[in-house]
């Protein structure tokens, strides 16, 4: 379930002159009984709303005052955001002759005509004060007071997120809480500028068009409605525009051979995840994202993850996190990852999160012959990321629920037909044309047209997230880099750029050279430092016009300290360098 907590406006929304219709009460009771929580969020006094509407126990929490006043339905409990009205702007109010006066806990409120004379009160008293109009009301609030945040406050309080969340309304104070909802929706008696806004627009008035929401809601979860942030996960630029991943469905595999551009795409889709407050949790087994800004990292070479840790971490709506699993072994590591599975899917059915899952070789937790519980892999197992070499080397119980195909990498026809032959589908025949650096191909999984071709989005995190691991780390053996000569004689490891320096500024110009001319030096930057650049340079390096050792080993040299800022530090030379 992918929505689950409804929130709605109250007067000229779920009410109609003050009275909510049986029929909307009864659809609030089939919302409740589908275990979604249900919000007021009202512009009205505590007291006020119990007078109109004494029955509030519809409501999991009620957002009042326009967002200044939360009150917890099961507790009692009520807890006040703003400070209180101040004297002296409701005694200028009272001395200017503005009658109906309601001064709450938040909130001093008017009506129309009088918010000239409230505007030039507040401006002459030198306050700092907000004024919201709700149709005829005008209401006066501390800054920082609205919907959207009494909103954000009882989501927190709840442990559960605004992209979990519908919101309905019919008015100007309505427009801050439905902007933060992942779906919105207005009654067809709202305001044409909220109408302008937001995802749906009902069909129906007040109460009427609340249970019309709650009916689509409750018959596929909205999977039929098409939502503003269906665009915002961009990733790429095609032909036809921006590139974007789908904010909610099936899985999606990435494949490519290593160095084909798969960790910046990864990268760029854990970019565009945190810049849009979706919560992720990105498996690494080869501690590619140990360094990744803005996620949690848990486990490492030396210490295995933690169930418990990583759920707890995953608990709090806002932290991404990164599980690491270079400290288990390889044969362990898919009894791990059906652990974690089973505790991550019980999250998401309480909370909907983590919102996407990553899977970075997702061969190692998920190798062909895996063969978890029925009850982990539901048939809509969302919002999934399984990067790997070759989606062959997946299960076909995973393959066969995947929706989207991405293709890096110079052998898009082979990645293609070898998904169509794991999977037992036809898939496009038609040649694919090479790709540029950073171009990407995406088929849609079962459509009979070709695959699209874009320009994948660069991250601004994949340098800084391989800064630290390549630059002074520990590289296991096969990734090491091996200064060996053209006899064998020598077996000089690097495992990481500051050796791999160290070494070069020391090795004769022969050991240099061979390895330079068979491109072992741009293979290594490529796969195993998975930097596209300085494989670039080593390449430009091997076939340009360089008559001598140390040239070339001071322009690799130079683009490596360049690059990578903790060289910078540890007063690694460049030959022939001041």
């Amino acid at each position: 379930m992918r929505y689950l907590v409804f929130a709605t406006d109250f007067d000229g929304t779920l009410s109609h002159d003050g009275t909510v219709a049986v029929e909307t009460i009864e659809a609030l009771k089939r919302l409740a009984d589908s275990g979604r929580k249900i919000v007021l969020v009202t512009g009205r006094e505590m007291n006020s709303l119990k007078n109109t509407f004494p029955t509030l126990n519809y409501f999991h929490w009620i957002v009042a005052e326009n967002g200044g006043v939360i009150f917890d339905s099961s507790s009692g409990a009520e807890i006040v955001l703003g400070d209180p009205p101040p004297i002296a702007l409701v005694n200028e109010l009272h001395k200017r002759g503005v009658p109906g006066i309601s001064v709450g806990k938040c909130v001093l409120a008017t009506w129309s005509p009088f918010e000239n004379i409230v505007l030039d009160s507040i401006r002459d008293l030198g306050l700092e004060l907000n004024v919201v109009f709700n149709k005829g009301a005008v209401m006066v609030l501390p800054p920082d007071i609205n919907k959207a945040n009494g909103l954000q406050r009882v989501l927190h309080e709840m442990g559960l997120s605004v992209h979990n969340t519908v919101g309905v309304g019919d008015a100007e104070n309505d427009h801050a809480f439905l902007k933060v909802c992942e779906f919105s929706a207005a009654t067809a008696n709202a305001l044409p500028s909220l109408k302008a806004t937001v995802d749906l627009l009902l069909k129906k008035d007040h109460g009427a068009g609340v249970v019309e929401l709650i009916d689509l809601l409750l018959d596929d979860d909205l999977r039929s409605c098409h939502t503003k942030s269906n665009e915002c996960l961009t990733i790429g630029t095609g032909e036809n525009g921006p590139v974007s991943l789908p904010v909610f469905g099936n899985p999606v595999v990435i494949c490519g051979a290593s160095g084909s551009g798969k960790s910046t795409l990864a990268n760029r889709i854990a970019d565009v995840l945190t810049e849009n407050a979706y919560q992720f949790c990105l498996v690494d087994p080869e501690g590619d994202f140990e360094s990744f800004a803005g996620a949690l990292v848990l486990g490492g070479p030396n210490s295995a993850p933690q169930l418990d840790e990583v759920m707890h971490a995953l608990e709090q709506p806002t932290s991404n996190v990164v599980v690491c699993l270079t400290g288990i072994a390889i044969p362990d590591r898919p009894e791990f990852f059906l652990k974690l599975l089973g505790n991550v899917n019980q999250l998401r059915a309480r909370t909907g999160r983590p919102h996407w899952l990553i899977l970075d070789e997702a061969h190692h937790c998920m190798p062909v012959d895996w063969q978890p519980p029925a009850e982990l892999l539901p048939a809509t197992w969302s919002n999934v990321v399984l990067i790997t070499v070759n989606a062959a080397s997946l299960p076909r119980a995973v393959l066969d629920r995947v929706s989207l195909l991405t293709i890096v990498g110079s052998d898009a026809n082979e990645t293609l037909q070898a998904f169509g032959a794991a999977t037992n589908q036809s898939v496009p025949r038609l040649p694919l044309p090479p790709l540029a650096t950073g171009e990407v191909w995406q088929w849609l999984v079962g459509n009979s047209a070709s695959p699209i071709r874009f320009m994948a989005i660069q991250s601004a995190r994949e340098h800084t997230r391989h800064r630290r691991k390549y630059a002074e780390g520990q590289l296991a053996p096969e990734k090491s880099f091996y200064f060996r000569g053209p006899d064998g004689n020598l077996n000089l490891r690097a495992q990481n750029l500051i050796l791999f320096c160290q070494i070069a500024e020391g090795i004769d110009d022969e050991t240099w050279l061979y390895h330079l001319k068979r491109n072992d030096f741009a293979r290594w930057f490529r796969d195993c430092i998975k930097d596209d650049d300085l494989a670039a340079e080593a390449e430009s390096a091997a076939s340009g016009d360089i008559s001598t050792a140390t040239a070339s080993k001071t322009q690799i040299l130079e683009s490596i300290r360049h690059n990578y800022v903790l060289l910078s530090s540890s007063r690694i030379s460049v030959p022939g360098a001041m």
